[in-house]
């Protein structure tokens, strides 16, 4: 069972429906059992506040993702936790900047803030791009 857990100021519409399905069918063979993700959609002042906390870039981005741990690093793999969910960690989405890809590629923004969020699911399970 995948839990998504969305949270979203008022005054930004995403199909929270959609979303939660988008990311129970990405892990659905990815992990085994009870699984928890978080998912934010935040405005560019607040990304660019957690990018420049986190990442020290004075500068709003598309998606951040803040894994509990990475399954790429030997010395940090997933963990066992006594409740039995395992929580891969939270995504934050930027609503404008789907505003603007969505634009910019003629598409839906409700399918851009799924790609987003899915982008940074990947980021979660440990699958990395180049930078």
């Amino acid at each position: 069972m995948v839990s998504v857990l969305i949270q979203t100021e008022s005054h930004f519409p995403v199909d929270r429906h959609r979303i939660t399905d988008a990311v129970t069918d990405a892990l659905r063979s990815k992990v085994k059992g009870r699984t928890e993700v978080s998912v934010a959609i935040v405005g560019d002042r607040r990304m660019r506040q957690l990018n420049r906390t986190f990442r020290t870039i004075d500068q709003p981005t598309d998606v951040l993702s803040f894994p509990l741990n990475d399954p790429t690093t030997a010395s940090a793999p997933f963990a066992s936790v006594p409740d039995g969910i395992l929580r891969l960690g939270d995504i934050a989405v930027s609503y404008p900047s789907a505003v603007r890809q969505a634009g910019e590629e003629n598409k839906l923004v409700d399918d851009v803030v799924i790609s987003l969020v899915l982008h940074g699911l990947d980021h979660l399970l440990g699958i990395h791009h180049p930078e």
